[in-house]
């Protein structure tokens, strides 16, 4: 009988050793299919599509032969060619871009996407422009000085860095004091519309990003004027899904080897004449 027992408690012991060898294997397993799950998402990757708004030059904007041109799309080609990407260039309205990037209609926002004030919004790559917000006028306008604004019409692009620097009430008493002066602020659109808008007289100024002005500023002769002192400072970088940090790793890790090979300030140079070359930082 004493036999019997020990054998049948020896069988017990056996089959619980088994099965804990076999709930651990399977939770090996597990972990091991959701790595490589992961890492095949990677590898198996074919186009990255990229949200922007089409009418921010120099960023992002339609050519007069209908194709979207830019320096962000110029870089977002280059980092798609190295990695074996085809580079879907999607237009999105402004004021929509949380929208399309949480459905996963884009993988990511790249068009002078402020970084400041946003850190906690998205998964961010480093920032790569050094951007200011301004003030555009008419060239033959008696507007000066912030100040001179004073009773004016102000106009700018709808949920845009500018309008958050004229708007937000968190230590921003001097921005919002000179907000309250102006006879109105506006809200377009897009910059293209504010810049018809200034020049029929419609409204008397524009707060802009420097980027976009200086486009403005170069392509239309002296037809428009910059105010010297800017409305704020900020950064631009490109944002991701929050989370998403597997394909902002693998885009800025692309986009620091452009860096490194000189790539990068290639680009760069096809748009001095919007005096990108002075607020690029990446790797500065």
């Amino acid at each position: 009988m004493k036999k019997f027992l020990a054998m049948a408690l020896a069988a017990v012991m056996a089959l619980g050793v088994m099965t804990g060898c076999s709930s651990s294997s399977s939770d090996d397993a597990a972990e091991d299919t959701t790595e490589t799950e992961e890492a095949e998402e990677t590898s198996e990757r074919t186009q990255l599509i990229v949200g922007f708004d089409a009418e921010y030059p120099p960023y992002g904007y339609m050519a007069e032969d209908g194709t979207y041109v830019g320096f962000d799309l110029d870089l977002a080609q280059e980092v798609c060619d190295r990695n074996g990407w085809e580079l879907i260039k999607q237009p999105i309205d402004w004021d929509s871009k949380d929208l399309e990037l949480e459905s996963g209609s884009i993988d990511c926002i790249w068009n002078g996407f402020t970084y400041t004030g946003r850190e906690e919004l998205y998964t961010w790559s480093d920032p790569y422009v050094d951007n200011s917000i301004v003030f555009v006028v008419l060239n033959d306008s008696d507007i000066q000085t912030a100040e001179d604004l004073a009773g004016k019409v102000v106009v700018t692009q709808a949920d845009s860095s500018a309008l958050t620097a004229l708007t937000n009430e968190e230590d921003n008493d001097e921005n919002l004091a000179l907000a309250a002066s102006f006879a109105a602020l506006e809200q377009v659109a897009d910059y293209n519309t504010a810049f018809m808008n200034l020049e029929s007289g419609l409204v008397d100024a524009i707060a802009v990003d420097i980027g976009v002005a200086q486009y403005q500023l170069t392509s239309r002769g002296d037809l428009f004027r910059q105010l010297e002192e800017p409305l704020s400072t900020e950064q631009y970088a490109i944002g991701f899904k929050l989370g998403n940090t597997e394909l902002r790793d693998q885009v800025q890790a692309t986009l620091y080897e452009m860096v490194e090979d000189g790539t990068f300030d290639e680009i760069v140079a096809n748009y001095a004449d919007y005096n990108l070359d002075q607020m690029v930082c990446l790797g500065k």
